[in-house]
């Protein structure tokens, strides 16, 4: 029995920072991110967007596109490290948008014995959904389930992430004999408990805070005087002496993190070698990657590579390319990889088995648990532009999320793939509108007090609710 993607679809936001306008205001050179990263526009949420409307936008899009009846759905799993809430899972959120717009033509409550839940651990969030969606449909054959991968990257402005920012959504559906993709059943997993990325809640008492406000209005006011005056305080000062607080932008090691990445990578390729006798470089036609900058792939896969040449037999051939086997010496051998990835030899199997997915990265940013998704859809979407008959390739599929995990597993295109070429996602990244740098600025820091695309259709944040035992729902409308 066949298990895997049936139909794809997408939501990215109409507005985009271009890197060339981030390097020129950061004083970094523009070819160090495009030449060197492979960046070239940075997609961002609009003031009326979040997790939820993405999210709901690129569900209800699938409902659009495909015949797709919700009383075959069964779940609804939604992965995101953007959620908007600790307790209720935005996926509730996203599912009840999305049946209030199919009442019309399926009834009310047409989604109301669908499972939903949010499933967060980084980048990897949305993976874990589809093995499991592939788990539930294995159990429910006439059944479907949909997961949806919705983020936003945001970082610290001026910081090394910043750069990497992005937003948008994938939604998928899971069912059997699968039109796009089946998924084989084995998955090598890697974890370990690592500190490069996180988003913590922060803590800060409220007499530091209350000291900082004093100095801001020019007086001077001691710690311990302020202990007292909250101590005193009713309302917001009141009560409880901590104030906590949550923001988007991480704790992050940019260094560490690529190094928990390329460990977690490799044991977890290796459990997968243990379960399926592969060569990647000769067994998997097409490589789709979490993608925290688009060539973050091809850059880091380098050594996996010569690695996967030696155990093919082909290691002659790089010896050929190169005029010497690898040096000894550590330093020497590091510029001998490098020399190595910028060969025409390496270059032709980046070109044929990374860059396709790279494609919609660079245009995007990095999509959190979205990624390795747009990733996959980018590689169907450049096949189709390219007239590539890709039907019976076998496409590898490397996920990371910090903190750490890693799955590696494989699947197969199906006949019906070429349905993705009716989502014109090349043309509709490159309709979308840019930004300057100061109205970017305005939003990173929360000032924009309205919407940078007021006329938008499709799903969108209206406000948090203020009555008593409803403080800070979250409200939401539908414009078609």
């Amino acid at each position: 029995m066949k298990i895997g993607i049936d139909a794809l679809a997408y939501y990215v936001p109409q507005q985009y920072l271009p890197i060339e306008t981030l390097a020129e205001a950061r004083n970094i050179e523009y070819a160090k991110l495009n030449k060197g990263l492979g960046l070239t526009s940075m997609s961002f949420p609009d003031t009326d967007e979040d997790a939820a409307t993405m999210g709901a936008n690129a569900v209800l899009n699938l409902f659009t596109d495909e015949p797709l009846d919700p009383s075959t759905v069964g779940r609804l799993y939604l992965g995101t490290e953007s959620a908007l809430d600790s307790a209720k899972p935005t996926a509730t959120y996203i599912l009840d948008l999305v049946e209030q717009q199919l009442a019309s033509s399926h009834g009310a409550n047409c989604l109301r014995n669908v499972d939903a839940v949010d499933m967060t651990f980084a980048c990897i969030g949305a993976v874990d959904a589809l093995e499991n969606a592939c788990l539930y449909v294995r159990q429910h054959p006439e059944k479907k389930a949909i997961i949806v991968a919705s983020d936003l990257a945001k970082y610290n402005l001026g910081s090394t992430g910043e750069y990497t920012q992005g937003a948008g959504a994938v939604a998928i559906v899971v069912s059997v004999n699968p039109s796009i993709i089946s998924l084989g059943d084995d998955i090598g997993v890697a974890t370990k408990g690592e500190r490069d990325f996180f988003k913590p809640r922060r803590t800060h008492t409220k007499a530091a805070l209350l000291v900082e406000a004093a100095a801001l209005l020019g007086q001077q006011l001691s710690i311990e005087d302020a202990e007292a005056k909250v101590a005193e305080a009713n309302g917001f000062w009141g009560g409880n002496r901590m104030l906590r607080s949550y923001v988007e932008e991480p704790v992050f090691d940019g260094q560490y993190s690529n190094f928990a990445y390329v460990s977690r990578i490799s044991e977890a390729l290796a459990h997968f070698g243990t379960k399926v006798a592969i060569n990647p470089a000769l067994d998997w036609d097409k490589v789709v990657m979490h993608l925290p900058y688009a060539f973050q792939g091809r850059r880091m896969l380098v050594n996996f590579y010569l690695d996967w040449m030696k155990a093919n037999g082909k290691w002659q051939d790089v010896v050929a390319v190169m005029g010497s086997d690898q040096p000894s010496d550590k330093a020497e051998a590091k510029e001998w990889v490098r020399a190595f990835s910028k060969s025409d030899y390496y270059r032709a199997y980046v070109a044929k088995a990374l860059a396709p997915a790279e494609r919609a990265s660079s245009l995007i940013g990095n999509m959190y648990t979205a990624s390795i998704f747009m990733g996959l859809l980018s590689t169907l979407c450049d096949a189709a532009d390219k007239g590539e008959a890709i039907e019976g390739n076998t496409i590898g599929f490397m996920g990371y999320g910090s903190g750490s995990k890693a799955k590696v597993f494989q699947g197969t295109v199906e006949a019906g793939w070429k349905k993705v070429g009716r989502l014109d996602l090349f043309n509709a990244l490159e309709n979308r509108s840019p930004v300057d740098f100061k109205t970017y600025e305005l939003w990173h820091n929360e000032r924009l007090t309205a919407p940078l695309s007021p006329e938008k259709s499709g799903f969108t944040f209206t406000g948090l609710r203020t009555e008593e035992n409803q403080e800070f729902f979250r409200d939401y409308t539908f414009t078609a």
